[in-house]
């Protein structure tokens, strides 16, 4: 038995996949009459594949990866929920992760009935791998780590999440939603060679299609064909694969460079105002703000019409506006708004 097969859940292990009607027959176009669909063509009145291959064949091209390294889910979310499906026996085991990060988190163990055990990073968003570690025990399954993080935008050095992933026996989750951002680049091609990596990623970010629900987990094909297996038949729909294969055509990175250069004039002309104490480095899309009075000056900017997050109510982040780095113009119109609140 695999390392990764012991930590799965027996009746997960033991689980026969529900078989669809394309499982069973994958040939060529004839007469459907196996799935009780409508036989009145819209162009949507078929099932989509529900392996979805081709737009997995793509994504690998462009990341250079193989299809079966690749889950396709109804965002990351999907794949998160999943990794406590299929890891976390309910009521018993728990997993880490660390304190401020993203919500999901701990919503999906919550729903899960999986504990959560917290492990806060020091003042400036840095990680302690030994506090990490130190925080799991017999029954911890899984660590979740994002990265770039959300909120702080600072990304952890590669070298520090390999060697979790080596320290520890469970699964390493590491979520890469805002890597294109960032120069540290990617632990997608780690985590096909290392047995207890997931590397999650998303289009909704610098791929710009947040409103299509697609995420990615990479892994081994192992964690990949266990997650495929629990995962709804039909979880992507026909609309959003089609249209996410028609955009993935089209080159992002000057839209990246452009993003990264606003992030860094934001970055360079923030800390300026009086009211503004500390903006922390980031790596990702946004930008994390310690300010005089956080409440105030984000319903001010509510009124200007410019909406971000107020985030000072979380643990680690008191005091903290995160605000997504817009189109210049729109950036620009954020430092008009602030050179007002200044008078």
């Amino acid at each position: 038995m695999s390392r990764i097969l012991s930590l799965v859940r027996p009746n997960i292990a033991a689980l026969s996949p529900y078989s669809t009607a394309r499982d069973e027959y994958g040939g060529p176009i004839g007469i459907f009459m196996d799935a009780n669909e409508s036989p009145y063509e819209n162009g949507y009145n078929r099932y989509p594949d529900p392996h979805q291959a081709e737009l997995k064949a793509l994504l690998g091209r462009l990341k250079g990866l193989k299809s079966e390294n690749i889950f396709l889910g109804n965002g990351s979310d999907e794949a998160i929920d999943l990794i406590f499906r299929i890891f976390c026996v309910p009521g018993r085991d728990n997993v880490v992760a660390i304190s401020p990060s993203y919500g999901m988190y701990t919503v999906a163990a919550a729903i899960n009935d999986v504990a959560v055990h917290s492990v806060p990073l020091d003042e400036n968003f840095l990680l302690d791998s030994g506090a990490l570690i130190a925080a799991c025990d017999s029954n911890t399954r899984v660590i979740f780590l994002c990265s770039p993080n959300n909120p702080s935008g600072n990304a952890f050095p590669r070298e520090q999440l390999l060697d979790i992933c080596r320290r520890f026996n469970g699964v390493v989750v590491v979520d890469e939603a805002y890597a294109d951002f960032s120069s540290n680049g990617s632990l997608a091609a780690d985590a096909v060679a290392t047995d207890n990596l997931i590397v999650l990623q998303t289009l909704s970010k610098a791929r710009a299609m947040a409103g299509l629900r697609i995420g990615m987990a990479i892994s081994s094909s192992e964690i990949v064909g266990l997650m495929s297996r629990v995962k709804y038949p039909y979880n992507l729909s026909r609309a959003a694969m089609e249209k996410a294969f028609q955009l993935l055509e089209k080159p992002v990175e000057d839209e990246i460079r452009t993003i990264v250069a606003e992030r860094q004039r934001l970055y360079s002309r923030l800390p300026s105002y009086p009211f503004i104490q500390k903006v922390f480095p980031s790596d990702a899309n946004f930008l994390l703000v310690r300010v005089d009075d956080a409440d105030k000056l984000y319903s001010f900017l509510l009124e200007k019409g410019i909406i971000v997050r107020n985030r000072s109510r979380i643990p680690g982040c008191a005091g903290c506006l995160r605000i997504s780095i817009g189109l210049p113009a729109e950036n620009e119109a954020l430092l008009n708004a602030l050179d007002t609140y200044a008078i």
